[in-house]
């Protein structure tokens, strides 16, 4: 029965229960989750890397050390992961024999980025270089399959961007990616 005032009327009361947003604080519309054939070590890695920060309490271990579930925080972007189970509908990039994703990491400062992922053991897949839409860019692939990319904006002039353009395009028309053409170049040098 509802609470009466002094008036009379029915008054109602105050839940204790704090009221839930629909979206967790801290999170954006879309989140990416990963599927990792070694969550835990993946998480150290990130850290070393992109200097990641673990959510601790949200590490969910299994006793054989397998993670459920793990999350972390790379800049102002929430990262979501789990090892791969048995049974599971989800495959990680080094079973599937690819990553179909490319997570993009925007930085102040790319080339220190670029030189901590590397110096923590990504492999380059595309050289950071300053590209035609007007960003300093690179992809690096991390030891447990996934793809990404790097970049921060830079200025550069009309005529030095449409240079970067047609370079790129033409390497298109023959192709090859830019990443496989220096890669030709590189691979040609060490076979004369």
């Amino acid at each position: 029965m509802p609470a009466k005032s002094k008036r009379g009327k029915s008054v109602k009361k105050k839940s204790k229960v704090a009221k839930m947003e629909p979206i967790p604080p801290g999170f954006s519309t879309v989140t990416p989750y990963l599927a990792i054939k070694g969550a835990a070590q993946a998480i150290e890695f990130y850290k070393k890397a992109f200097g990641a920060k673990e959510f601790e309490r949200e590490r969910q271990a299994m006793p054989d050390g397998k993670l459920m579930h793990g999350r972390i925080k790379i800049g102002d972007s929430i990262v979501m992961m789990s090892d791969v189970f048995p049974g599971s509908n989800l495959k990680d990039p080094m079973s599937a024999g690819l990553s179909t994703v490319i997570l993009h990491v925007y930085s102040k400062n790319v080339d220190k980025l670029w030189e901590q992922a590397t110096g923590a053991g990504a492999k380059v897949r595309m050289p950071l270089e300053n590209q035609f839409w007007g960003e300093r860019y690179g992809q690096l692939e991390d030891p447990f399959g996934h793809l990404w990319s790097v970049s921060q904006r830079v200025k550069m002039s009309p005529k030095e961007m449409k240079e970067k353009q047609e370079q790129a395009m033409a390497q298109f028309s023959q192709g090859q990616r830019a990443a496989r053409a220096e890669e030709t170049e590189v691979a040609a040098t060490t076979l004369t």
